[in-house]
């Protein structure tokens, strides 16, 4: 298959959508409108205006049914946090897929961890369980209740896997990993806002959860995320660290008992995710019948196949093929190309151990990641790009 014969392909799968085609455009109405001039007109825009933010708390946690929600400014900071509430060490590894969001790693880096890379699964993009498993005995040993690298003597205190694309990773079996090996379990559900596997919803499986309400997201804040829990100790740490860690004194005195961070919501970005929150039904129902629309047409084409996820209610974030004849060179043109028609298409991230700074970090055998890494297109999944 030639160059020119994907291109049509791919290009022909647009026909039942609109001209400019959005990749995750937003989806904001009068009522999303409504709420911030409403907020803004009473003047209750910082993270001082603590009633707002606890509402939009509220309502995540009645979604997702997570017994303690933190909002956050970025799901990147909610991942942060996560990582020092479980008093992540320096040179304690925690294990993350090698295609991935570059936020998990960096927030490793960032409290002094190591990253420690490992291989996917093909099928659904997140962490190969069975390879891992295999890895894990070769390499590593539990000692007084910790797991141990043979190889660098550090402990390898967690592992944060990817429901890549708001579609499920195998987290039942992941969660068996990390409860055999002694590993915090921090899913990284970013992108899985609206998801539920086995009737739960993403985020809500291992110790600690995370999601993100970036403006590409099912929903957005215009920037923020969440922390999810139903571990009291995990949610005090992670609202105190969000606070900058201020301690209440009398005279309204300010105090801290350790170095915190500035990454509470503010009330104006909480005001847009309850208005938001509530048309996410109507959102999900949309971005399904995208993915149909898809699914009809690719159905056809044997020498390309859409990413279906595992999940029986999955939330249809980000609609993605695989073409066997992709390669880096021919996937720039398509973008480019497509970019020119306004329809805007991306490659899958790259694979972490190959971006420089992180290249000196440990890793498994990656030959699934290797494999895929240049066979995966994004598709146009913007919530009104159907006609």
């Amino acid at each position: 298959m030639s160059k020119s014969e994907i291109f049509s392909i791919i290009f022909n799968s647009f026909k039942n959508f609109k001209k400019q085609l959005s990749l995750h455009e937003p989806s904001i109405s009068i009522s999303d409108i409504n709420s911030v001039k409403d907020i803004l007109s009473k003047k209750l825009v910082s993270t001082s205006a603590e009633k707002i933010i606890n509402k939009f708390e509220k309502k995540i946690s009645k979604l997702t049914k997570a017994k303690y929600v933190v909002a956050t400014n970025t799901g990147t900071s909610a991942l942060h946090i996560a990582l020092k509430a479980i008093q992540l060490k320096h040179n304690e590894e925690v294990l993350i897929p090698d295609i991935n969001y570059i936020a998990a790693a960096n927030s490793v880096i960032h409290c002094g961890g190591i990253p420690h890379f490992v291989d996917i699964d093909i099928t659904n993009l997140g962490i190969d369980v069975k390879k891992l498993d295999i890895y894990l005995k070769k390499i590593s040993i539990i000692k007084k209740n910790k797991l141990i690298n043979k190889q660098s003597k550090n402990i390898i205190k967690a592992i944060i896997p990817t429901h890549v694309f708001g579609n499920a990773c195998d987290i039942v079996n992941l969660k068996r990993i990390a409860q055999k090996y002694k590993l915090f379990l921090i899913e990284d559900s970013s992108e899985s806002v609206g998801s539920f596997f086995k009737n739960k919803h993403l985020g809500t499986f291992g110790d600690i959860g995370v999601l993100s309400f970036n403006g590409n997201k099912i929903i957005t804040t215009g920037g923020g995320g969440a922390i999810l829990t139903n571990n009291l100790k995990l949610f005090n740490k992670s609202l105190h660290l969000s606070k900058i860690s201020r301690v209440k004194k009398k005279y309204l005195e300010f105090n801290y008992d350790e170095p915190g961070f500035n990454y509470r919501m503010p009330a104006l970005n909480a005001a847009l995710g309850i208005s938001q929150i509530d048309k996410l039904k109507t959102i999900l129902y949309k971005k399904k019948k995208i993915f149909l629309e898809y699914k009809k047409y690719f159905n056809k084409i044997k020498s390309v196949k859409l990413l279906e996820p595992i999940n029986k209610k999955p939330n249809y974030w980000l609609n993605t093929i695989k073409v066997e004849k992709l390669n880096q060179k021919i996937i720039e043109k398509i973008v480019l190309k497509l970019q020119k028609k306004e329809i805007h298409v991306r490659p899958a991230w790259k694979q972490m151990h190959r971006i420089n700074y992180l290249s000196k970090y440990p890793r498994m055998n990656l030959s699934n990641a290797n494999y895929i890494k240049n066979k995966l297109l994004c598709l146009p999944s913007g919530v009104d790009i159907l006609k």
